[in-house]
């Protein structure tokens, strides 16, 4: 996917060119000698400097072309409707940092399964209800999804500071930005203007996002059908360099992973070894494991070196790292300079933000993100 930049410039106020088009220059029946009022047209030359001094010094900003879509995101859409929004939503998720260390991976997580369905427009965020039925309930996000009532609470602290005008899909941008600055990443400016979808996609949810036993071609077909590339695909997947995952979603790699009852042998035996004592044969499902052992709450660069030693936790993990060249010169990349890894994975999160957002009037601004409008 290639995103497009252009540059927005805010019109000047419409009441300016009604004025101008009001003035009287010319009254009726008389000559060419007479037309012009110095009174007039003194007054009407100073509007006409006004206005262009108007568009002179309105605001320029990168916009990012949004996939799929013939909508603009710029970061500067609420700097006039709310512009604390950004600081609202970064206070919040700092002090949810501080009472629970596992939320900015719990947050970026809900940000990427949200794009990953139908566009970044805040659909996992619904309850079932009605003709809803919610992605919460889909194999990748049930009973490991979280963060949810955070981002009400984010939410609710908006809609006191600038009522039905911050989208649900644009605080999950914000939250997964946020999230990643203070456990130590990389920071971005994120494109705005996101509204919120109407309806969610159970199907889209189980079928669209990646498992950890996927292959790699697999994967690869996914990314690329959001218009995400191989260089996206092990960008983004640095993000596994804080979080968890379930003892269910690589119990196969300890066990059985080619259904021939032995263990996969591009996982360290070592590794394998003391994930067994916590992760058996059967029983355990929930147990969790950091999916970066040596800083499992620092957001850096660890989960490559971790590929190359084999101890990626998950098999979508460590096929990085085995199954391709190109994904593997990458691996390396990011081992070996972490700068690159921070600066690909700034470019890589903004074009998945900007996978088929819903802009203008389609979609909403819900009140309360875990239900549309109409349902009050």
């Amino acid at each position: 996917m290639s995103t497009k930049s252009t540059l927005y410039m805010k019109p000047f106020a419409s009441h300016t060119i009604t004025k101008l088009q009001e003035t009287e220059l010319i009254k009726p029946n008389e000559s060419h000698q007479e037309k012009i009022n110095p009174k007039n047209m003194a007054k009407s030359l100073n509007m006409f400097i006004a206005a262009l001094s108007l568009i002179a010094l309105s605001p320029l900003c990168l916009c990012s072309k949004a996939y799929g879509t013939g909508g603009y995101l710029f970061p500067q859409f609420y700097d006039h409707s709310c512009p604390k929004a950004q600081e609202i939503v970064q206070s919040i998720v700092a002090k949810a940092f501080a009472q629970d260390p596992r939320m900015p991976a719990s947050l970026l997580r809900l940000h990427f399964h949200d794009c990953f369905v139908k566009g970044c427009d805040a659909s996992i965020l619904l309850d079932s209800s009605g003709t809803i039925i919610s992605e919460k309930r889909s194999n990748p996000n049930r009973n490991s999804a979280r963060g949810f009532e955070l981002i009400e609470e984010i939410k609710q602290a908006l809609e006191q500071e600038c009522p039905e005008t911050v989208s649900c899909a644009d605080i999950l941008a914000l939250a997964a930005r946020d999230s990643t600055v203070i456990t130590g990443g990389p920071s971005w400016e994120v494109p705005l203007g996101r509204r919120d979808a109407r309806g969610a996609s159970l199907s889209g949810s189980n079928n669209d996002i990646p498992a950890p036993n996927n292959t790699f071609q697999t994967i690869l077909t996914k990314f690329k059908r959001q218009g995400l590339d191989l260089v996206d695909l092990v960008s983004l997947s640095g993000s596994h360099t804080i979080g968890n995952s379930r003892c269910t979603s690589f119990r196969q790699r300890l066990y059985n992973q080619s259904g021939n009852g032995k263990p996969d042998l591009t996982l360290s035996q070592y590794y394998a070894t003391l994930l067994r004592k916590r992760c058996p044969r059967s029983g355990g499902d929930q147990n969790l494991f950091f999916l970066d052992f040596v800083t499992p709450f620092k957001f850096d660069n660890h989960y490559f070196k971790n590929l190359i030693m084999y101890k990626g936790l998950l098999s979508s993990d460590e096929i990085l790292f085995t199954k391709n060249r190109e994904s593997k010169e990458l691996v390396m990349l990011y081992a070996e300079n972490q700068e690159a890894f921070f600066e690909q994975f700034a470019k890589s999160m903004v074009k998945m933000g900007n996978i088929s957002p819903l802009t203008g009037v389609k979609g909403e601004i819900r009140r309360i993100c875990r239900r549309v409008n109409h349902a009050y």
